[in-house]
């Protein structure tokens, strides 16, 4: 019993905190703070303060267990850390965890058993050093969801300093009890660096006093973050009978009091109105528009969810410092902005985090759920989801945290916090696609087909650029074909292969056309081009019970080959039917004006969103058609 119990130590490191096979790490005690790095983690829970490699691997832990002393002067009290053995009266609580790697340092602010505030400066590389302590509130005096800190910049004439921005949850009814500290208000910047006025953390602006914004009412806080010199900042306004999620924008520029007093806000409708409450949100990486994915619990609470995509680029039209809900001076009866979605992508019950990507055309989200499931869903730039897929499952229903990180070093995991564990999850699970078609129909972003190594990878492990992928639209076929007929009766087969591709496969991309008797294609057909093959056929008529086609493709090194029946467009005939129309469409025809005919008659839609996956001349197909009926059903 000694030698097993020696054995874990030396494999977990200390009573219940172990590296788990499976890519995961579990600690001693619920996770309150959670921070990611270029190559490291730093994860508060309520007793420990930890320091992980990108792989999850400890490199450090502090106690968060000390003994509060008095100084020289009554009000100057300290916290210190005692070890693990030692007798203790006091923990330091984190309620803000930022690595500020510009300083190479790491900030952690809370309280401690006084219920005053207390901050620490780290070592960002070995959180053991201490560079700096002080009692001075920073953030939430209690450990809270719905409040939110990061790093901001505000640009100067001839500097940019960087500023603690924190967004504290407001109560009306039950206000913190702040004993010792200032008097925060809902939004406040504050100091990084001594040589800044007032001192480090001070939120005094010179002349100006102690700048805030202040709220009308109750708030959640959800999210925020800055891109360029925009600050974007996400709550939930709370009444008795309503709730409005709102968007606030602020210009980074001047000074803090200049800052705060560029607010202008925007409004989020969402379907249900004034009932439905943001619970968690992720930018989409990307150029202008600026656009943003939020979870919204549709019936004001977390168990029907909705996930919505918007564009919140800024609109400095309006009037600043003009809010019904939030203001620096005096409120307003203002009306804000109204910020409607682009789509809304995912319904699933108890979604709690989000986190997007961009994968190439691709947007990719990540979402954790209440009863433990990350779950992957792939959206093409038409906003056109895929198949959900399920990359990890808890076995104890374990929610996950309102963050979720993708690993900076590989880009190939994502972090996944449950209570008192990290999950380190692939992105995708491409090795399990075991030949071109299964690769291909995965309709996975992260996937390609690496000839050279004939098997199913991320792109940046197929050595060569011989390989094949999804298009930047989501397809549900590789291959697609038409038929046309010219007003000199010539009859023309297009073929066109929905891929992505290496350069090299590009380069020497080539289609053989071919029937039982031979070859069928004119000697002057236009020469292939990727993605596009074109065959003008010798014969200006298709037998009456079809015309069997191997097309072959050259791929780079992957052989492809797609058999097609040709038929006479103008003889798919009766009654206009969604079992007609289906047939005409599949037939490389095209539907128009409730009979089916040849491809290039008409105009063209695409249908994929109603079950059809070919290019189809649609004509009145989408409005009057009883074609056009069957399909929206």
């Amino acid at each position: 019993m000694i030698l097993l119990l020696a054995l874990l130590s030396v494999l977990c490191g200390e009573p219940g905190l172990c590296l788990e096979e499976d890519g995961g790490f579990t600690f001693n005690g619920d996770i309150r703070q959670f921070a990611v790095t270029s190559n490291t983690l730093y994860v508060a829970t309520k007793e420990r303060l930890y320091q992980l490699s990108h792989g999850l691997s400890l490199i450090n832990s502090l106690t968060q267990r000390g003994i509060l002393k008095t100084g020289n002067q009554q009000d100057d009290v300290q916290f210190y850390r005692v070890s693990e053995a030692a007798e203790w009266n006091a923990t330091f609580s984190i309620n803000v965890l930022l690595p500020f790697t510009k300083n190479d340092s790491l900030i952690s602010c809370g309280v401690t058993d006084d219920d005053c505030g207390y901050c620490e400066i780290l070592d960002l590389k070995n959180i053991s050093n201490l560079l700096y302590r002080e009692h001075f509130q920073v953030g939430p005096l209690k450990n809270s969801s719905r409040s939110v800190s990061f790093l901001v910049d505000v640009k100067k004439k001839s500097q940019t300093d960087a500023y603690i921005l924190t967004a504290i949850q407001q109560n009306k009814e039950q206000p913190e009890n702040n004993k010792c500290g200032i008097n925060q208000q809902a939004v406040n910047l504050q100091n990084t660096d001594n040589k800044q006025g007032g001192g480090i953390f001070s939120v005094t602006d010179g002349a100006s006093g102690e700048p805030g914004i202040k709220s009308k009412g109750d708030v959640e806080f959800v999210d925020g973050f800055q891109i360029s010199s925009t600050i974007y900042l996400f709550s939930n306004v709370l009444s008795a009978r309503t709730n409005r999620v709102r968007l606030i924008w602020l210009e980074g520029d001047k000074s803090k009091t200049d800052t705060l007093r560029s607010l202008r806000g925007a409004t989020l409708s969402v379907s249900n109105g004034e009932r439905s409450r943001l619970v968690a949100s992720s930018v989409i990486p990307g150029e202008q528009p600026v656009l943003w994915s939020g979870v919204f619990g549709i019936d004001g609470g977390d168990t029907d969810t909705e996930l919505m995509v918007f564009d919140i680029s800024p609109d400095y039209s309006t009037n600043t410092d003009r809010d019904p809900d939030f203001y620096t001076s005096a409120p307003t009866e203002a009306t804000p902005k109204i910020l409607k979605p682009k789509a809304v992508l995912f319904r699933h019950s108890s979604m709690t985090s989000v986190l997007a990507v961009r994968q190439r055309g691709w947007m990719v989200f990540f979402i954790g759920t209440g009863d433990g499931q990350l779950i992957k869903l792939s959206v093409d730039r038409n906003y056109h989801a895929g198949c959900p897929m399920v990359l990890y499952r808890t076995s104890d229903d374990r929610k996950v945290f309102p963050k979720l990180h993708l690993d900076p070093v590989d880009q190939k995991h994502v972090y996944v916090p449950f209570s008192n564990q990290i999950k380190r999850v692939p992105v995708s699970k491409c090795s399990t696609y075991t030949n071109l078609q299964e690769c291909w129909s995965a309709q996975d972003p992260y996937c390609v087909w690496c000839s050279s190594k004939r098997s199913c990878t991320f792109e940046d492990d197929c050595t060569d650029s011989d390989w094949l992928s999804i298009p930047d639209e989501s397809q549900h076929k590789m291959i697609s074909h038409r038929v046309e007929k010219d007003t000199t009766g010539q009859i023309s087969l297009k073929v066109h292969t929905h891929l992505t591709v290496g350069e090299e496969v590009s380069s020497r991309f080539a289609c053989q056309f071919a029937a039982r008797s031979g070859s069928i294609c004119v000697s002057n057909s236009p020469p292939p081009q990727f993605p596009h093959c074109t065959c003008i056929l010798s014969d200006r008529t298709l037998p009456a019970d079809g015309l069997d086609v191997t097309v072959k493709f050259r791929l780079g090194t992957s052989p492809l080959s797609q058999r097609l029946r040709l038929n006479d467009c103008s003889n798919i005939r009766g009654a206009p039917s969604f079992v007609l129309c289906q047939e005409c469409i599949k037939a490389g025809c095209g539907w128009n004006k409730n009979s089916c005919s040849w491809a290039n008659q008409g105009k063209t839609d695409s249908l994929q969103r109603f079950g059809v996956w070919e290019e189809i001349w649609a004509g009145d197909l989408l409005h009057h058609s009883q074609c056009g009926v069957f399909l929206w059903e």
